[in-house]
């Protein structure tokens, strides 16, 4: 560096102490780090590295937890996450990459109880301490309502952005986007650009009263239109799609012509742990596991205005190999302290490791279903929603069981909703298990929803996986007699707040509709008081045919494996 670059400097420098208060206008242009490095000086001819670092669905587990691991053919568990921990390496990175910025895709305010007591509220101070630079929303930041999500999301420092959630003005008009539509970085002599998408099917997977007073819309309608503005008009060199679609979708909108324009698309929602970048025809695609078990880091490195080269790597967040951040740590313990006693007040046993990672059967879908069923007796069939949320726990304590806190059932259930009963026809539920189970193997990747099988006890059912679609089922039995189109069953399950009178777990128009007075944590608390320790190991009431029962991904046809 010459005497004059050197001089030049200090005078900024000086420059900007004078200034006092006054904010940069980088800040005011949404240029959140153009202020750390105004002139974006690098040595002429020496590489530098851009570091880029992603969280997604942590889901409010701000402590170390078990976490499944799928080596050599078998799970194995670990200690990992925790955002004292996460804290402890990010400090770690930014030492040793000053050009770092850090992004969280979101489904950051739904999951534990903390959250729910507190409406999300809680989880601000902590997200706010660990300084990140860019926020997006998931599809359960709505989990509060629209007004919520606002307050919650506009209370974090960072910028936020969304290409695809509008105002919705009543009638399906659309009003502005909610949130800023695009992010620009200019960092070591370049710039990049950030866009980011939702998943438009929210009001469909999640209680449509949550989504209230939003119109989503599906990357197609804007995408090229936002490349073309990061492209052309911001002179990006480099553009990453921010997303919380799934994986499946990812892959399919890097392989769609719109998506022309864009580099890396850094996803989000289905938890899926992407140890090297698919390639798909215009994008990349990773996506950095759940729970804070893991960091997804992108690394462009940059010659002369120029990145000539990007590298990715997924990092463990090893709870013994970075130790708690102190101030971190107090600052969680501090927002935990008036709902500790409940949070970690025990209400069972379990003696087999419980979690929720396999895509047909797991121990914690099949212990909610088999409190159901002990719960409502009659009910020919339960079921239960595929989701994926929840960290394992397999750690025992003094009994030799694992426990069963209040606060993990709060981690397994977020929304305690009310059991609901119900008749269908066999016809209703041929045809609805072929639809669901088309929803997680659908070839054509466009149509996979949400991901996991749907969960259900009283009914056994074989099925190809990988079948067309409309000719997976093979064979129902309910109880022990074959499944008769023409005959009524009960069904149980929970009611989905705003769904129609006679929907329940997606079926329509199901018959007689009537709520118990037991909801999901009254039965899970009762039934874990009665029978524990329990013991649910998968009955393997859903059996694929063309698939291993460990089967940890719905995303096949790419080069990607789960572990």
């Amino acid at each position: 560096m010459t005497k004059q670059r050197r001089d030049f400097i200090k005078k900024m420098s000086l420059a900007g102490v004078s200034a006092g208060l006054l904010q940069p206008l980088s800040v005011l242009a949404g240029n959140s780090h153009a202020e750390e490095n105004p002139l974006n000086i690098t040595e002429e001819g020496k590489p530098t590295v851009i570091n880029i670092l992603q969280t997604t669905d942590v889901h409010c587990q701000v402590h170390p937890h078990d976490e499944l691991f799928w080596e050599n053919g078998k799970s194995v568990f670990r200690k990992t996450g925790g955002y004292a921990q996460l804290a402890t390496y990010l400090k770690q990175e930014r030492k040793k990459f000053p050009n770092t910025f850090l992004i969280d895709t979101g489904d950051m305010f739904q999951g534990s109880e903390l959250s729910v007591k507190t409406t999300g509220e809680a989880i601000v101070p902590i997200l706010n301490a660990l300084n990140y630079d860019l926020y997006i929303p998931g599809n359960w930041e709505v989990i509060y309502y629209k007004k919520a999500m606002q307050k919650l999301l506009g209370s974090l420092h960072a910028p936020k952005i969304c290409t695809n959630m509008y105002h919705d003005l009543g009638d399906g008009k659309k009003g502005e986007l909610i949130f800023q539509p695009y992010h620009t970085w200019h960092v070591a002599g370049i710039k990049i650009g950030f866009l980011s998408y939702t998943d438009p099917l929210v009001p469909i997977r999640q209680s449509p009263n949550y989504s209230k007073g939003i119109i989503y819309t599906h990357p197609e309608e804007n995408l090229a239109h936002y490349i073309d503005v990061l492209r052309n008009q911001e002179q990006c060199q480099f553009v990453i799609l921010l997303s919380h679609l799934g994986l499946s979708q990812q892959i399919h909108l890097s392989n769609q012509e719109y998506c022309k324009g864009v580099d890396y698309i850094l996803g989000g929602d289905t938890h899926e742990r992407v140890r090297k970048p698919i390639i798909g025809k215009y994008a990349k695609v990773v996506e950095p596991g759940a729970f804070g078990s893991f960091v997804g880091q992108l690394q462009l490195t940059v010659e002369n205005g120029k990145i000539i080269k990007d590298e990715y790597e997924l990092v463990e967040i090893d709870a013994d190999k970075y130790k708690a951040d102190k101030e971190v740590k107090a600052l969680i313990d501090e927002n935990e302290k008036p709902f500790k006693s409940d949070i970690y007040d025990v209400i069972g046993y379990s003696s087999v490791p419980l979690y929720r990672y396999f895509v047909i059967e797991n121990t914690i879908d099949t212990m909610i279903l088999d409190a159901l069923k002990w719960q409502v007796p009659g009910v020919d069939i339960v079921l239960s929603n595929g989701f994926r949320f929840c960290p394992p726990r397999v750690t025992k304590d003094e009994t030799g069981n694992i426990p069963i806190t209040n606060g993990y059932l709060f981690d397994m259930l977020p929304v305690n909703s009310t059991v609901r009963t119900g008749k269908v026809t066999g016809k209703q539920i041929q045809e609805w298990l072929e639809k669901e189970l088309n929803n997680v193997f659908a070839k054509n990747a466009s149509e996979r929803f949400g991901g996991w099988v749907i969960k259900f006890n009283g009914m056994k059912v074989t099925f190809n996986a990988f079948a067309e679609k409309g000719k997976r089922v093979q064979t129902v039995t309910v109880g022990d007699a074959p499944l008769d189109l023409n005959k009524t069953y009960s069904i149980c399950a929970c009611e989905r707040e705003g769904d129609p009178e006679d929907m329940l777990c997606r079926f329509k128009n199901v018959k007689e509709t009537k709520n118990t007075e037991f909801t999901l944590h009254s039965t899970l608390k009762a039934y874990l008081k009665a029978n524990s320790p329990v013991a649910p190991n998968p009955h393997k009431n859903a059996v694929a045919l063309d698939a291993p029962e460990t089967l940890l991904t719905q995303v096949w046809g790419v080069d990607y494996e789960f572990k």
